[in-house]
């Protein structure tokens, strides 16, 4: 396993592969049913082999993930793992509700700290009621008498507002989606490197895009892949792309299968910071565009629909939809909605079709109709 050291805290060394435990192994399909059997079989080996940050959060696996995972390091594993967990945002309403949740986080994990803690899914609006409560100020009592080690936030907003965030306190590391697909989207590239700038560690989370980029075809991509001199599987190619960037300091899979496991560990311990080469890069810019021609909607997420009236998450909508019909992931997408989008009371069922988001859009896409056309599709 390959290592790297966080840019504020050096002292700090976390390996470049992480575990995310939100897609374990489950029985029956219930989210809520993990197959613990199958799952801490699976952890367990990471562990052994290197991989000894695991990542969870209240809501995974409908609020068992966590209470698994302290099961499963009550059994003498505690002390060899990078534990991180996040602060479900959405819940907060008062200044105690800081406290309040982050002691029951600790007592579901079983643990008296926690070595990585983030306010879950921040921005704008959820940074606002962070700002508001002294989110901030509870977190820092909490580092202060030994319940947390460092603080971090994991991020679901616009580009504006990561910039906002990330320049509004001294980070010791943020969350951020990325992957060859997402250079654009959300944080993004730009979020990336403005971090690095303020020496804010980037743990990269989707590096497959909820798996889709690790599967096989379409057709057109499986061709381009075979044009490399090297043989590589889509999954090493997303994870090599992501760990060529310097200012990646650890990426997140949610393995759960141990073939998966195998071939995310083969790929950390021989990708290296920019070890790409130009003609692979191009290869991937090429896979890349394939991708784009199956995309529903040709929204770029710039946000300049943005607000919307009726306080529809637009980029959010057409994200989602595009991510169905481009990876054939019907049912991750529909997941991904339902909870983030929907959850948060912005999907495009509160649309009034008021009209005022159009005139603004660069794309000119007709918004209302799309929004209508995206919503039943992932809500069938």
């Amino acid at each position: 396993m390959q290592y790297r050291s966080l840019p504020n805290c050096p002292e700090t060394i976390v390996p470049v592969l992480g575990f995310g435990c939100m897609r374990l192994p489950v029985i029956d399909r219930n989210p809520a049913h993990i197959d613990e059997e199958r799952a801490a079989s699976l952890i367990r080996s990471a562990i052994e082999r290197g991989v000894t940050y695991l990542d969870t959060a209240y809501p995974y696996h409908n609020g068992t993930s966590e209470t698994f995972v302290g099961r499963l390091l009550g059994d003498g594993l505690r002390e060899r793992v990078q534990l991180a967990t996040k602060l479900p945002t959405w819940l907060m309403k008062t200044e105690a509700d800081f406290e309040r949740l982050l002691d029951e986080q600790l007592r579901r994990l079983e643990t008296s700290w926690i070595d990585f803690y983030m306010f879950h899914g921040l921005s704008a609006e959820r940074w606002e009621v962070v700002q508001r409560l002294h989110g901030l100020d509870a977190f820092e009592r909490a580092r202060a008498d030994g319940r947390i080690r460092h603080i971090g936030f994991s991020f679901h907003g616009a580009p504006d507002a990561f910039s906002t965030i990330i320049d509004g306190y001294d980070w010791d590391f943020c969350q951020i989606q990325y992957n060859f697909m997402d250079e654009e989207y959300q944080a993004g590239t730009a979020g990336l490197r403005r971090a690095a700038v303020r020496r804010v560690a980037v743990f990269a989370m989707e590096p497959l895009r909820g798996g889709s980029l690790a599967a096989r075809g379409p057709e057109a991509v499986d061709a381009v892949w075979a044009r490399a001199a090297l043989e590589r599987s889509p999954a090493d190619w997303a994870l090599r792309w992501v760990w060529n960037h310097p200012e990646v300091t650890l990426a997140l899979s949610g393995m759960n299968a141990p073939e998966q496991l195998d071939e995310n560990l083969a790929t950390a311990q021989s990708a290296s910071a920019n070890g790409l080469r130009e003609e692979e890069l191009a290869l991937v810019a090429t896979v890349r565009d394939i991708f784009r021609t199956k995309m529903k909607v040709n929204c770029t997420t710039c946000g300049y629909c943005l607000p919307c009236p009726s306080g529809v998450s637009i980029p959010d909508v057409f994200s989602s939809y595009n991510t169905s019909t481009m990876f054939d992931a019907r049912q991750t997408a529909s997941n991904v909605y339902r909870f983030w989008v929907m959850g948060g009371g912005h999907g495009a069922d509160q649309c009034a079709r008021c009209g005022e988001c159009e005139p603004k859009c660069p794309q000119q896409i007709p918004i209302p109709d799309m929004l209508e056309e995206a919503h039943a599709h992932l809500t069938e």
